[in-house]
């Protein structure tokens, strides 16, 4: 018995010493199977659960008919995705005229007998569909993310009884609650690829003019190296990757591949990968035909139909998710590809052309990017540097951004201050080109008409590092740090207050004092605030 007790002392503190290192291992693994279990649930899920739902629940009542209705987002259109003998019927019951409108609105559950007895929306669809209904119940479908109402479940005709009782009410609830979450997910997905290809036709109907009228700005030596191997690709029908942090130009590059390619008359198809939710990667990169999946009301092609015979444009590459990587990998080996919900084999005549800020190669080495479809989706590289090492370009964009911004806004200034100018070349510009357009914009918005550009309509980063780079280089200071921290002082004050338009309570917040503290600095430094 002492033996026995000592052994077990002994594994006990054997567990105790173990026990954070288990523990932590267990939760990493579990960790993984629940990605690996959201990652499998699709919408052809989502569906065959509500089919699932359909099919048992005039079982389980008994009744002779189920309905699933939808609220549709943004709309107060209801409508019914899927129900006993609709097929592709579909019924639209008034929000204000029918149990399931008022089910839907109320987010009450509500059971009817006696329908035979009073005309009402559904004598309408009775007459439709010849089906005769005696009685109902209807609960609403609730949100679990607390959006309100997104659907309703309706049973139809009691069996074996002359009407349905408060237990059949509360039960069609309690189902209604479990469908929840494929309701929102129905919605939310069908949603996502309305958007998806109403943001598609905006950027085709956009992007064939906007970047071809921006020039290239190539004063530095880094930059013509890239426009020599701009051109040199054109000419071959071969797949580039274009590396660079964000804001450097990467798709600018590729349009200038393709515009400079045999392709150029064809179509140029940019993708941004890391917008594409992964349970949606297939459908919007292969199209699916008519009633593929729920929502699919019409057919409709994938990126690669619309890119064949152009270019299609890889954006954020890096990003692009697994799940749909070894069809990609299949499509540009065999140049073929299968639309969802069709047998039919599609051919695909397209250059493909990527860009990302990530090291791909660091990407696949930590299994974020196959190692296969690395090797094939490109066999030159482009390195575009960032604006803080082409210092020669900046001034030159700095004007060219300038002359099309006044244009934009149909505003006249006076041009830059020598200041600015300085500044601009001094500037390490994080966010590169897009940076930089942004900084004019707002400089152009804050100077009056036919005056110069400042530094004191900057923006907050760049007004703080004009006292660091003096701070910083070393050489002897013009103004003592008094001095400059008085003039950084009062150029932050007559910003905010332009942004603020003579707010000082807006200003204050801006600056991140009081507007007592604001006060003071305004009297101290005798600025005028008209």
């Amino acid at each position: 018995m002492f033996t026995r007790m000592s052994t077990l002392f002994s594994m006990r503190d054997s567990l105790m010493e173990k026990g954070p290192e288990l523990i932590r291992q267990r939760l990493t693994e579990l960790k993984f199977r629940l990605e690996q279990v959201i990652h499998a649930w699709t919408v052809d899920d989502y569906w065959a659960l509500l089919e699932f739902y359909v099919n048992i629940l005039p079982v389980i009542v008994p009744a002779e008919r189920c309905t699933i209705f939808v609220l549709e987002i943004g709309t107060e259109k209801i409508c019914s995705i899927i129900g006993t003998g609709l097929q592709k019927m579909q019924i639209e019951p008034p929000k204000d005229k029918s149990i399931v409108g008022k089910a839907i609105s109320s987010g009450r559950a509500l059971l009817a007998n006696d329908l035979e007895s009073w005309r009402g929306y559904h004598s309408e669809v009775d007459a439709m569909t010849g089906f005769v209904t005696r009685n109902m119940v209807c609960a609403p479908i609730k949100s679990l993310t607390g959006h309100g109402v997104t659907g309703a479940i309706q049973v139809l005709n009691r069996k074996n009884r002359e009407g349905f009782i408060a237990q059949d009410l509360q039960q069609v609830s309690d189902i209604a609650g479990h469908l929840s979450i494929s309701i929102e997910s129905f919605l939310l997905n069908r949603e996502i690829l309305r958007i998806s290809s109403q943001l598609n036709r905006e950027v085709e109907r956009v992007d064939t003019g906007y970047f071809r009228d921006i020039p290239f700005i190539a004063e530095s030596p880094t930059m013509q190296d890239v426009l020599t191997q701009v051109h040199l690709v054109s000419s071959t029908p071969v797949n580039v990757l274009i590396q660079g942090e964000n804001g450097t130009g990467k798709e600018l590059i590729a349009r200038m591949i393709h515009e400079e390619s045999a392709r150029r008359n064809q179509p140029f198809v940019a993708v941004n990968c890391a917008a594409i939710p992964e349970n949606l990667a297939e459908s919007e990169f292969f199209g699916y035909e008519k009633g593929a999946f729920t929502g699919a009301e019409t057919s409709r092609r994938g990126y690669f139909e619309e890119a064949s015979g152009g270019t299609l444009f890889l954006d954020e590459v890096a990003d692009m998710p697994l799940n749909i990587q070894p069809k990609f990998l299949r499509a540009i080996q065999e140049g073929e590809g299968y639309r969802l919900g069709s047998n039919r084999l599609h051919k695909y005549d397209l250059r493909i052309l990527s860009a990302t800020n990530k090291p791909l190669t660091r990407e696949v080495q930590h299994n974020r990017f196959r190692e296969d479809l690395f090797f094939r989706l490109f066999s030159v590289e482009i390195h575009l540097p960032p604006l803080r090492e082409r210092k020669e370009d900046i001034v030159p964009l700095a004007f060219t951004f300038l002359e099309e911004i006044c244009q934009r806004f149909d505003k006249q200034v006076a041009g830059f201050a020598s200041e600015v100018i300085n500044l601009f070349e001094d500037y390490a510009w994080p966010g590169n080109v897009r940076q930089l357009r942004r900084e004019i914009e707002r400089m152009v918005a804050l100077t009056p008409v036919n005056a110069q550009i400042t530094l004191d309509t900057c923006s907050r980063d760049l007004a703080t590092s004009t006292i660091s780079r003096t701070l910083q280089s070393g050489s002897s200071l013009d103004l003592s740090l008094p001095d400059q921290m008085q003039n950084l002082e009062i150029a932050l004050i007559r910003s905010a207050l332009k942004q603020a338009r003579g707010n000082r309570t807006q200003a204050a917040d801006l600056l991140g004092i009081t507007r007592q503290g604001l006060h003071k600095k305004i009297k101290r430094y005798g600025l005028s605030t008209e």
